[in-house]
Formats: C-alpha cells, structure tokens, sequence
C-alpha cells in the first residue's frame, strides 16, 4: 500500500483483546518475556527477555544489521554510551522540550497522557472511570535523571539516553575520517534507551526500557526527499522479510503539525497488533537540525568537507528508527496461530503454532530419537546435533511421544523437527540407513532426508 493511499491514521480499535491475553500467557508460559521483579510484585512498564524471547530477538537484531550494515557498503557501526555529558541533551533540546502532557483524574487518581483522554460529544473524560474531574495538562519531562560521581549536585546532573541518536550524532567527525566515507553513508546502532513513560501500556509496546535499532543516513540537502522515500520502502521490505504480512503494514505520513519543527517529511510504519494500528518505525528526514545544534554548542566543527567541489557543509540526515521491543512483540502477533491437527489417536485437538519465519524463529532445528530407551537412536540423535549446532541453534529432547514433542516445539515456534527411528539405522529397509524424517511446522509434511545433506537443506531453508 502506498503512503498516498494510507495515508491517514484510522480509529484505534479495541479488537483482539482475548487474542492478547494468549499472547501474554503464552509468552510467560514458554519463556519469551517475563514480568520484570516477578517475585517483588514487578515494576511497571518493565520486562525482562526469557530463553525463547532473548533467542528471537537477537535473532531480530543480528538480521536488522546485516541487511543495514554487512549487505552495504555506505553504512558503518557505532555502539555509544548510555550516559553522555549533559551538555548533549541541553544542544538537542531534550532537556528542555522532551515531554509529554499530563494530566491527574481527581476522580480514580489515574495519571494519563493527555492525548489517552476520551471525548464522546460532552467533554474529555477519563479513559478509566468515564470521570471528568481532570487538572489542567503540564509537562512532563520523560528523561531518567541521575548524577554521575561521587556528588548530586547540578555539576554531576545527566540522564539515562531517551533515545541512541545523539551518540551517532556527536561521534559523526570521529566516525567519518577513521571510515573515510563519502556522502551519502549512514552509521547504526542498536542500543538500550530509557523514557520515564506517564502511562506504559499494551504489553510491551510503551515500556520504560526499550531497545532501538537506528541509522542515522547522512546526505546533501538535495537528496533528502529522495533517500525518505527509498528508506520508507526499504524498511517496509524489512518487515516482510522477517514474516509480516504487508496487508498488516500501513504507511502514515505524518502531517506538518504534527511533525518535529526540525523534519521535512516523516513516515510512520505502523502494524495491526491486537490491540489496534500502532507504530513500528519512524522514517523521519530531520534536516541538518541535529548536526547544527551539536557545532553551535560545542564549537566543534562538523562539518562535511567535499574533496570534488571543495566545498565544507553541514549533512543532512534521513533516519530509520525502529523499536526492537515493538517489533517482537508484532513477530510473535504475527506468528500466533491455531489450527486443527490429529493427535497420536488420530483425534482431531486445537495445534497452537508460532508460524515465525525460519530466520527469525528462537530455535531453528529441534531432533527427537524415536525413542529414549533405545541406545542406538539416542546416540544418532545426538550425533545429529552436533553436527548440527555450529551452524543453528538446536534443541534436543527425547521425552514423552513424539506427536506431543512436536506441538511443544510447534509452540514456540520451532520450524524443522528430526525423527531419529529404526529406518535411520537400517532396520527396516537398509536404502534408507542415515537417513532422517524431517518434518516442516507450518504444514506437517515429512520428507525423508540423508543426514550427511541435513546442513545444507536446513541453512537454505533458514537463510
């Protein structure tokens, strides 16, 4: 869909909401998020990745920069600092102006965004109890503040990051001359950042901590409508590389009012989650704002020097910003499924399946022995791993039938499984000695496969 045709936002809908609650039992149930401080009743707007969710999202992160990074030759690395000297966040603006309206409901004591308030035709109400006895909006500044070194005074006065730009942007002049890039290049990182949100929500959509996985693509003025556009479509290529679906991707053009004064031109990417269209990714064309502040404040230059035309100039800047915790939780919104399959009887039950794309799923590859009393199975079964692990994360098991085996590995994901049984070793039919049943999640077919070609299928299959 193209940004002129969807181009305005719709109504948030509250669909799905049941849909939602599976989601979260099964991410706790399996192992892919937890409640943060579970056990000291937790910490709102905070989570903590288990087994299966810290698997799929570095997963996310290591294909996020390979397709930005190592498939490229005009894109560079950094990893900053969270805590950086005050004087940033004063050039950036963020100490002054990064905050978000609040507002108190007198009537059940809820604190809310102003932009979270309802009005049904008879003024604004809260979004909880229906009451209207608000306060006026204030702002309300969404940096983490603390104090470095021994003293809290203003001199020690910083702020955990609210985002991982500024490092790219302060580090621009180091990054340039040890890269020795021309105009244009860009310079990624994925890196934590914290905002003390009003009102975190949705699971983990709004959270406190968040990861961000940005470019920073820096250009000539001319050439900035056009890189917008090209990294828009980029990005949306993205997603649909990892699995989702492009009629659950929406592109919003955000209007000048409501864009930062500072942007020409920004593109929200934006996905159907359960709970409503919700932001994945901003595109935004920021100008040469962040440059400009950062020389004018640090009597630093930054400037960019043109060896063709001999020309010194500020970069201008498109960059791609997207949240690495909104984007797993629209990977496992996307993957959550439920269909019909027979069990061992031949009973048609409920299958729950996590339809995750090969490259991104946790595990890759999971081996079962037919079965576990017998020696000669378990001991191919585990020759098959290690021959296996150095190119995939696998998973081995050999307890309870093997129909229930693969609906655990079916829910979490999980898009091969290898049957180690007696024809693998000969038994039956000596044609078919060392080879495997391999099995494929999404359909349930099986295909017999030599086990000296299990590598190589499997790694095409993922890739």
């Amino acid at each position: 869909m193209s940004a002129s045709s969807d181009s305005q936002r719709p109504p948030s809908q509250s669909y799905g909401a049941a849909s939602m609650e599976k989601i979260v039992s099964l991410c706790k149930r399996r192992g892919f998020i937890f409640q943060s401080s579970e056990i000291y009743g937790g910490l709102n707007g905070l989570w903590d990745y288990g087994p299966l969710g810290v698997e799929l999202k570095r997963n996310l992160k290591n294909y996020w920069w390979r397709v930005m990074v190592h498939e490229r030759d005009d894109v560079v690395g950094l990893d900053g600092s969270i805590l950086m000297n005050r004087a940033v966040w004063k050039a950036s603006g963020h100490e002054d102006t990064f905050s978000d309206p609040m507002v108190d409901c007198r009537s059940c004591k809820a604190r809310l965004r102003a932009d979270q308030l309802i009005d049904k035709g008879k003024g604004r109400q809260c979004p909880n109890c229906g009451g209207k006895d608000l306060t006026e909006p204030r702002a309300f500044n969404l940096m983490f503040k603390t104090y470095v070194g021994a003293t809290e005074d203003e001199s020690s006065v910083t702020y955990l990051r609210p985002e991982t730009a500024q490092a790219i942007f302060v580090q621009f002049k180091n990054v340039l001359e040890v890269s020795r890039k021309k105009l244009p290049f860009g310079i990624a990182q994925i890196g934590k950042a914290f905002r003390n949100e009003i009102n975190p929500r949705n699971f983990t959509f709004r959270s406190r901590e968040f990861e961000q996985m940005e470019l920073e693509y820096f250009c000539r003025a001319e050439e900035g409508m056009k890189l917008l556009e090209y990294w828009k479509d980029e990005r949306l290529k993205f997603y649909e590389n990892i699995g989702i679906a492009r009629d659950k991707l929406h592109v919003l053009t955000v209007p000048d009012e409501e864009r930062a004064f500072y942007s020409k031109g920004t593109y929200d990417i934006e996905y159907d989650f359960p709970f409503g269209r919700q932001e994945l990714e901003g595109v935004a064309y920021r100008t040469d704002y962040d440059l400009s502040q950062h020389q004018k404040a640090s009597g630093k230059s930054l400037e960019y020097f043109d060896e063709e035309t001999k020309q010194k100039f500020i970069p201008h800047v498109v960059e791609p910003s997207a949240g690495v915790d909104r984007t797993v939780l629209a990977l496992i919104c996307e993957a959550y499924s439920e269909d019909q399959a027979p069990d061992e009887k031949g009973k048609m039950e409920t299958r729950l399946v996590l339809r995750f794309h090969p490259r991104i799923a946790p595990i890759k590859c999971a081996v079962f022995p037919l079965l576990k009393n017998k020696e000669q199975l378990v001991a191919k079964a585990k020759e098959i791993v290690d021959l296996l692990r150095p190119q995939m994360f696998v998973f081995y098991d050999e307890s309870g039938a093997i129909g229930r085996r693969y609906r655990r590995q079916d829910e979490i994901g999980t898009p091969f499984g290898l049957t180690v049984d007696f024809e693998t070793l000969g038994e039956k039919d000596t044609s078919l000695r060392d080879t495997v049943t391999l099995r494929e999640r999404d359909s349930m077919k099986q295909e017999r496969v030599a086990i000296k070609d299990l590598a190589n299928i499997l790694v095409s299959r993922i890739a």
